[in-house]
């Protein structure tokens, strides 16, 4: 799913006017949220100073490895993704969707209002919006709309940024998602040495930006940011192709490669709590002391528990092999068959937060070959 392309022309703005930005979000009743450091890590958190930006700061990103750096003279946006995505602002980890209360002689089913929060994320990545796109199409493409889903995502407001940079772990450019914004989001920056150059990709952005913008952009500037996230491509080096992978994995259910990757795999499902798209639930009862309140609640799960897919027959994928492939083909594949789009974003993250560093770009490519 290819956003559409931003409607607006560039305006070059001073760094400082970041803050600007930030206050008349506040004021307009957003909770800003964007990049900050916290526990190692480049984390979404809430922002109301420029200060809190983590300038200067990089990610050092492997197989199983993610570190910070440091550098005096860096910008505010040199890191690339952290382990948190837009996920979470919109299906949380844990939502109430029934509550059931003692009253009196008899019971009261409340089923929650969703909560509609206003939220301005920024420093948003060309992946993470695309993830974003793929969730509409789950939550809100079918038959049946989530409401909680919808309430959450009608109060985003997007700042978008083009990625200065590539991890090792980045593989947006083979999957068509990156590292440029070519759309999804309500303002689009772009990160130079001595300014941004912003362009509003919504309507509502206009203001925001006629407050921040203190020029149109010269032919020069534009120019010089088209070229940051083409050099940022540039430096990708793992590949996994959109137009193929469908046909290699559900060619190959019975390649090796899986029980040799189930040999490594430790089904702790990282990959997917990091995942800008993965989706499975569960529902819980949760009752309190005295049993006259109870709440029935959705929390995330993953395919790599194996309770995760248990029938009155016992569970469906038993051994981490056959969890490993339900994964990557339903990632890969038949996401594809089921959404019309992949469940990728070539985004990294399952590569990098895998504790033992399995790399799903190279497990594709082991099967290209064909059925061994």
């Amino acid at each position: 799913m290819t956003p559409a392309p931003p409607p607006g022309p560039p305006w070059w703005m001073k760094k400082p006017a970041l803050q600007t930005l930030i206050d008349r979000l506040r004021a307009d009743g957003y909770e800003v949220l964007g990049p900050r450091m916290a526990d190692g890590a480049i984390t979404l958190a809430p922002l109301t100073n420029l200060a809190h930006l983590p300038r200067g700061v990089r990610d050092d990103q492997q197989p199983g490895r993610y570190r910070l750096t440091m550098a005096d003279d860096g910008g505010y946006f040199d890191h690339v993704v952290g382990p948190h995505s837009l996920k979470p602002l919109v299906f949380p980890p844990r939502t109430t969707v029934l509550e059931v209360l003692r009253v009196r002689d008899g019971w009261e089913y409340r089923t929650p209002e969703p909560p509609q929060p206003k939220r301005a994320i920024l420093g948003v990545r060309a992946c993470d919006l695309h993830a974003l796109a793929i969730q509409d199409r789950v939550f809100l493409g079918g038959a049946y709309r989530d409401p909680e889903y919808a309430a959450r995502r009608a109060g985003l407001f997007l700042i978008a940024v083009n990625c200065s940079r590539s991890a090792p772990t980045c593989f947006c450019a083979s999957m068509n998602t990156g590292p440029a914004v070519r759309g999804g989001a309500d303002l689009i920056l772009t990160e130079l040495t001595d300014g941004f150059l912003g362009v509003a990709g919504s309507d509502r952005a206009a203001p925001y930006l006629a407050a921040v913008g203190e020029r149109p952009a010269s032919p020069e500037e534009q120019a010089e940011a088209a070229a940051i996230p083409q050099r940022a491509a540039a430096q990708q080096t793992r590949r996994i192709d959109p137009t193929t992978v469908h046909d290699t994995l559900m060619n190959n259910l019975e390649h090796r490669r899986w029980a040799d990757v189930a040999k490594r795999c430790l089904s702790c499902a990282n990959c997917t709590m990091v995942c800008p798209t993965c989706f499975c639930s569960t529902v819980n009862d949760v009752s309190d002391l005295v049993g006259t309140h109870t709440r029935r609640q959705r929390v995330w799960e993953s395919c790599f528990n194996e309770e995760h897919s248990h029938t009155a027959g016992g569970p469906v994928h038993p051994t981490t092999k056959s969890r490993y492939r339900q994964w990557l083909t339903h990632k890969l594949a038949t996401w594809i068959d089921q959404f019309g789009t992949s469940g990728c974003v070539g985004c990294g993250r399952c590569i990098t937060w895998c504790p033992v560093g399995i790399d799903i770009t190279e497990e594709v490519a082991a099967m290209e070959g064909g059925r061994v």
